[in-house]
């Protein structure tokens, strides 16, 4: 994830003439991705519905990190997010991804 240097808003991904920009919607704050060595990644779930980018950075992982027992490695330290996979009313379901591995799995509150 990355902010806007300006506002602090979270930046978006958006085309525009065949190149991608992370654009601030509030201040219009641009910056190319191709400046940065950023790719998106798509991954869709249940397709009709849920469509979620990912912003990779190729020299570091921008994903935030917690301590928590890899069950396929044993591995103490995994990347988390959220999406709400359900309806609005219920909790968002965590995802984890193993430091060490790789392994992905999910978690429900």
């Amino acid at each position: 994830m990355k902010f806007c240097p300006k506002c602090k808003t979270l930046l978006i991904p958006r085309k525009d003439e065949g190149e991608t920009y992370l654009i601030c919607r509030c201040c219009g704050y641009k910056i190319e991705t191709n400046s940065l060595q950023y790719r998106i990644v798509k991954s869709k779930e249940r397709e009709s519905k849920i469509s979620l980018s990912v912003i990779e950075n190729k020299n570091e992982n921008l994903m935030p990190k917690i301590k928590v027992e890899c069950p396929a490695c044993g591995g103490i330290e995994a990347y988390w997010w959220l999406v709400q996979t359900r309806r609005a009313d219920e909790a968002p379901t965590r995802f984890y991804k193993c430091t060490r591995c790789g392994y992905t799995w999910r978690e429900y509150d």
